[in-house]
């Protein structure tokens, strides 16, 4: 994308703003609890349910809709929402987003697809009028979420994004009574890791799509890839053609929120090796070794994964650990530590449950129950931003950033170089070949967005 191009879009001056980011905002709980909403699902997976029930708990709103390409899916979630939400009402359900929105009778719409779904729907429900919580990471390239920014602003739409670190009970408190107070010092370097074993084991064998799955639908602007058993409904992140990788899944959530805790803004360039090192009797094509460095200047930050072996301290196997010349924290979703450098008594927190107030979330299949109260949190800032027309403590243009970088550090690891980015004009320095690669060839016959035509 040419200069000009970006510049006519009006992208380019939000990612100059954030070159030079101010202090982002503080998650806000102030909002109209007595609101009835209509709201609309795109994805009723996993993390679809886990989002609307939390909504569902902080606020008395109205389960309008619900989309899927699995009819299967899609009637469960249907089943769960008529028995948790007020009304007591089943949704009407819809095959296709697009006929979802011409109905123009929600207010917000919460979108938890595959990763390769994001750009699209969002960027159609910014269109209709309705403001959005979309998963994370914002997009599965660059280029897309530069539109998906691009359109949230154009149209005034409040977008919050599923980094819901940034409302994590216990990581708020570290980063206001450790960071803020100055009980690190002057941090240099930050680790952010994972050592789950999240790629997929051996060879399934490739099979027809369950009769209840539109494939072709499912698959949409991605590269189409012959259905394999395990492919569904969470093995796709296992395959670089819906996501990128465990970079793209887990280093996001990290990065982001180390930048929230620190007011970081863009890094100045971004550098990653690694790939496929050990575990080389799979199907999954994602790495299963990777470093990061991503370098903010005067402080770096390194991200590593492995999905081999043991992690090096299995209390924090998937967290961030901050260095400053006071003392060291560590944080994750479950806990976190402060241990001074001059013997001075170290700080434990572990997560905030809230069972008592929500006692479903006992029950609730497949709710990560640690989670549970950062989602809350992240949807009362939601509604709250929604009531204020204002921005959220994870806006889109923060998600963009986050998700950007870690594409950034995958395309260094591909082409074996470091990659300076230019944030205010949306591109690479001085590597042509590289920019070529910003944004991902869509499958016919979707269409790829582009800034400049939301």
């Amino acid at each position: 994308m040419d200069r000009r191009l970006f510049l006519q879009s009006g992208a380019a001056a939000l990612a100059a703003a954030a070159s030079g980011l101010a202090a982002p905002p503080t998650a806000d709980q102030n909002y109209d609890k007595d609101k009835i909403r209509r709201v609309g699902l795109i994805g009723t997976g996993w993390y679809g349910k886990s989002d609307l029930f939390r909504l569902v708990q902080v606020s008395p709103v109205e389960i309008v809709s619900l989309c899927d390409v699995d009819r299967r899916m899609l009637a469960n979630a249907a089943d769960m929402a008529a028995t948790r939400q007020r009304s007591g009402k089943r949704p009407r359900l819809f095959h296709d987003y697009r006929e979802m929105l011409k109905e123009r009778d929600l207010d917000l719409v919460l979108i938890a697809t595959p990763d390769h779904w994001h750009a699209l729907p969002m960027i159609e429900a910014v269109k209709s009028g309705v403001d959005v919580y979309c998963q994370k990471p914002i997009s599965v390239d660059i280029r897309e979420g530069q539109a998906m920014l691009a359109a949230a602003r154009k149209y005034n739409r409040v977008v919050q994004i599923g980094t819901q670190r940034r409302s994590t009970p216990h990581l708020v408190e570290a980063r206001d009574q450790i960071i803020r107070e100055g009980k690190l010092g002057t941090i240099g370097l930050v680790e952010i890791y994972c050592y789950y074993h999240m790629r997929l084991t051996g060879y399934p064998p490739d099979t027809a799509p369950p009769e209840t799955l539109d494939y072709e639908f499912w698959t949409g602007p991605a590269p189409m890839r012959p259905y394999s058993q395990g492919e569904l409904p969470r093995g796709w992140r296992a395959y670089m053609e819906y996501g990128n990788g465990i970079v793209g899944d887990m280093c996001v959530h990290m990065l982001d929120m180390t930048r929230w805790m620190m007011d970081l803004g863009w890094p100045k360039s971004v550098s990653s090796s690694g790939g496929i090192l050990v575990d080389k009797s799979s199907k999954s094509n994602i790495s299963d070794t990777q470093s990061a460095t991503f370098d903010f200047g005067n402080v770096k930050v390194v991200w590593e994964h492995r999905t081999w072996g043991q992690s090096p301290d299995p209390k924090y196997d998937w967290g961030a650990t901050f260095y400053g010349d006071k003392g060291t924290l560590k944080a994750s979703v479950y806990s976190y530590d402060f241990t001074p450098a001059n013997g001075g008594k170290p700080i434990h927190k572990d997560v905030t449950y809230e069972f008592e107030q929500y006692p479903e979330d006992k029950t609730e299949a497949e709710l990560e129950k640690h989670v549970a109260p950062a989602i809350r949190h992240h949807m009362m800032d939601f509604l709250a931003a929604i009531d204020k027309r204002s921005r959220p403590v994870a806006d889109i243009e923060q998600g963009y950033i986050s998700t950007a970088s870690c594409i950034l550090a995958n395309m260094s690891m591909a082409l074996g170089r470091s990659l300076e980015w230019d944030a205010e004009n949306g591109r690479i320095v001085g590597d042509d070949p590289a920019n070529q690669l910003l944004a991902r060839p869509y499958r016919a016959p979707w269409k790829h967005p582009e800034p400049a035509s939301v």
